[in-house]
């Protein structure tokens, strides 16, 4: 099974002729390397020029996000319509940096909606902020997971991909350990199967939180993960480059 790794490049660069460098350099190591399959999710005001003329392959677009209405007047916001015009496949939902703006549960459970009735596959965060010695981040996870995720969106979980990011994790010098990972998408597949029956075994999951490549590989043999959800490293065309080597090798 090939390695999704998502790139979401948040409000990186600073202008097209970078993203456009930056995304070429991405298509070309894609290309060189077996077992793994790239979602770019640029800004979204890149997103159709760089999308123009690509053919289906090893490399698919995303947005970072998306309105959970068909349109309307909502200053600033891009819908799933538009995002499916501009050749994109998927879309990030529920990011932690879009929750601590304010995005609750049940904004996340509309937009996973929206985007399954649009045609989109979306890719919805989890994750808690800070994490004790106790079972707390097990039952957010569970919370998140219950509001998230509506009883028509469990009819279609095949077309769902779920991103465990600990927020603490997030920007840190250091990812979290596979055995915590492995620990939680144990706890997550549980969670679905109990409310949606046995199609919660094989979600695909994915982990975000300060990967590179030096501990990518680990992540995805010992991790019970399908792919990565790539911050910072996936807008440095060095840094990505090794962390997709190491998925490749892993």
């Amino acid at each position: 099974m090939k390695s999704l790794i998502v790139a979401n490049w948040k409000m990186n660069p600073k202008t097209y002729k970078e993203a456009k460098k930056l995304f070429d350099e991405t298509k070309r190591l894609t290309g060189l390397l077996k077992g793994v399959s790239v979602v770019v999710c640029p800004p979204a005001v890149f997103l159709r020029s760089l999308a123009i003329g690509q053919r289906a392959g090893r490399i698919s677009f995303g947005a970072q996000n998306v309105h959970f209405e068909a349109q309307g007047s909502y200053t600033g916001e891009i819908s799933v319509a538009q995002v499916k015009d501009a050749k994109a496949a998927y879309a990030i939902i529920g990011h932690a940096e879009r929750r601590a703006m304010g995005e609750t549960n049940y904004d996340v459970r509309k937009k996973v909606d929206a985007a399954l009735v649009g045609g989109l596959t979306p890719i919805m965060c989890i994750g808690e902020k800070e994490r004790g010695h106790g079972a707390e981040h097990f039952e957010l996870a569970r919370e998140q997971l219950r509001v998230g995720l509506s009883e028509d969106a469990g009819k279609r979980l095949s077309k769902i991909i779920i991103a465990y990011e600990p927020v603490w994790a997030i920007g840190a010098t250091k990812a979290m350990e596979p055995r915590q990972m492995h620990e939680m998408a144990i706890f997550i597949r549980k969670t679905l199967v109990e409310r949606f029956g046995e199609a919660g075994h094989s979600i695909k999951i994915l982990y975000g939180g300060s990967v590179d490549g030096k501990n990518a590989g680990d992540m995805l043999r010992n991790g019970d993960v399908t792919g990565l959800l790539v911050g910072r490293v996936s807008v440095d065309s060095q840094a990505f480059s090794e962390l997709l080597r190491a998925c490749a090798e892993a």
